[in-house]
């Protein structure tokens, strides 16, 4: 199948998902838009040399049957889009990308392939169906570097330099939270970690914190782990670090923010919501998610996502 690769046009979005040196005997045809590796100094030669073709954007949406795009899709594209293609990426159908889903990806049926790093899937139409062959946590790493970035990220934003006067609450002990705890420790903070099973604890000692940091990503979009209600018992001046990323939901009331603008200020709560911190850290980041994808999602045929679909 011939699969174009497609340069995000996301905000701030740096991160290259596939370089050269991780392509080896992938089933697809790989059809790499011009350009697709300037972010790390990679020339289009490079990636002939490994057997892709390159290819303007316009092009790779006519010809190509399927379309990975390692952000959500802007909508300047929208219109290059045919009825049936395969859209893959971080895609967030239930989350950001929710308004893409319901209004275009319906419309032209398009099958989604979401690479949400624990629960991959496809989505068509009103089917949600797990992808089996790719496993859960297949790119830890990188939720890893999103802690990591994000909270160090937040911190130069608002102008902080934790010390041991700081106290810190960290939610969940996931991948995004060991990445913001291993960033935050170097500062010496006085640090909680909370568990879903100790927030007790955590909502009994709100209004002790400098610095709330949320590695929880909630599947009920009305169930929350901070509510406005909570949220007005936080003394003045505490930053919210949201490095989950699940803006509304965990955070209730609360919306995305990006690289550029990334810090928005409430009755004096600070509010970080940006969604792809990790291309802060592009470099580092991109061979993460190369390694991954070349490992898991580029190896196998694109078709079976088709045969996926029609047995369930």
């Amino acid at each position: 199948m011939k699969v174009g690769l497609i340069i995000p046009t996301y905000p701030y979005e740096k991160r290259v998902a596939l370089l050269p040196e991780h392509i080896s005997n992938f089933a697809n045809e790989l059809i790499i838009e011009t350009g697709f590796g300037k972010n790390l100094d990679i020339s289009d030669k490079e990636y002939q040399r490994k057997g892709c073709i390159i290819s303007n954007r316009d092009d790779i949406f006519k010809n190509c049957n399927a379309i990975f795009c390692l952000k959500l899709l802007q909508p300047e594209d929208y219109p290059k889009l045919r009825k049936g293609q395969i859209i893959v990426g971080w895609t967030h159908p239930t989350g950001s990308g929710s308004e893409f889903f319901n209004k275009i990806a319906r419309t032209l049926e398009l099958i989604i392939v979401d690479l949400d790093n624990i629960n991959p899937s496809i989505f068509y139409l009103d089917s949600q169906i797990r992808i089996p062959w790719i496993p859960r946590d297949f790119i830890r790493d990188n939720s890893f570097i999103a802690g990591i970035s994000s909270t160090l990220h937040a911190l130069v934003s608002f102008g902080i330099y934790p010390d041991s006067n700081t106290n810190v609450a960290i939610l969940a002990p996931g991948n995004v939270s060991q990445g913001a705890f291993q960033l935050i420790a170097k500062f010496n903070c006085k640090i909680r970690l909370f568990y879903r099973k100790t927030m007790r604890e955590f909502y009994d000692t709100l209004d002790q914190y400098d610095i709330i940091i949320n590695g929880i990503e909630m599947d009920d979009p009305h169930s929350h782990i901070l509510t406005i209600e909570q949220q007005r018992l936080l003394k003045k001046g505490t930053l919210i670090i949201d490095a989950a990323a699940d803006a509304g939901n965990a955070i209730e009331g609360t919306k995305y923010t990006s690289i550029g603008d990334p810090i928005y200020s409430i009755n004096g709560i600070t509010y970080y919501e940006v969604n792809n911190s990790p291309s802060i850290l592009y470099r580092k980041s991109s061979v993460i998610i190369s390694e991954s994808m070349s490992k898991w999602i580029f190896p196998r045929d694109f078709a079976d996502f088709y045969s996926l679909l029609n047995n369930n």
